[in-house]
């Protein structure tokens, strides 16, 4: 299969995957393909997510993309009516990152049953986390040294963590298809990443 052709049916699968989403379908794409731009697809991953607030259900949906050159991630929340606007809403945001700029990617599977495990088998879940650096969280807590009766001020110690995107999958809650597709993305910015350190 040529590139273009390739790159045409990765960006029919994109749209499709964003229509199968159900989740106000017309807006996603249109905030998605802007970011993209003319830009080859080269993998994608669409979640959607369903959460409970008090007496509400709220929705929302990331769409992963991966170009050659960049990586965009788009959010959209629905929102319910409140001081700011008389009816419901939904927010959409996209952000492209360069390739270059990430600085971790870290995938974590839980397998039921290690014990049995053979390779291929799907995880029961996936947590993919990207780090880029634009959103970073600090775990401080006091410093002590080893002596128990010591009371002097040590100051603090601690450790700063990447934490841009973190997104999990299940089997159970979004069938295999999606772990499956989670996984592909994860192995596909994890090359593609390391294009860049080379």
């Amino acid at each position: 299969m040529d590139v273009m052709a390739k790159t045409s049916t990765t960006t029919q699968g994109l749209r499709a995957a964003i229509e199968r989403s159900g989740y106000y379908p017309a807006l996603v794409a249109d905030a998605v393909e802007a970011a993209v731009g003319g830009e080859p697809i080269r993998s994608y991953l669409v979640h959607q997510e369903t959460t409970f607030d008090q007496n509400e259900v709220r929705r929302h949906v990331t769409v992963l993309v991966l170009t050659g050159n960049r990586f965009i991630v788009s959010h959209t929340d629905e929102q319910a009516a409140d001081t700011t606007s008389p009816t419901p809403y939904a927010t959409t945001s996209t952000e492209s990152v360069k390739l270059g700029r990430i600085s971790s990617v870290v995938v974590s599977r839980v397998v039921a049953n290690p014990e049995q495990y053979t390779p291929g088998t799907l995880p029961r879940e996936v947590v993919l986390t990207i780090g880029w650096g634009a959103v970073s969280r600090i775990d401080l807590e006091p410093a002590a040294c080893g002596d128990p009766n010591c009371d002097a001020d040590h100051g603090y110690t601690g450790n700063s963590t990447a934490d841009d995107l973190s997104l999990r999958v299940s089997e159970a809650g979004d069938g295999p298809e999606t772990v499956r597709q989670a996984l592909a993305f994860a192995q596909a910015i994890s090359e593609a990443t390391a294009d860049f350190t080379r």
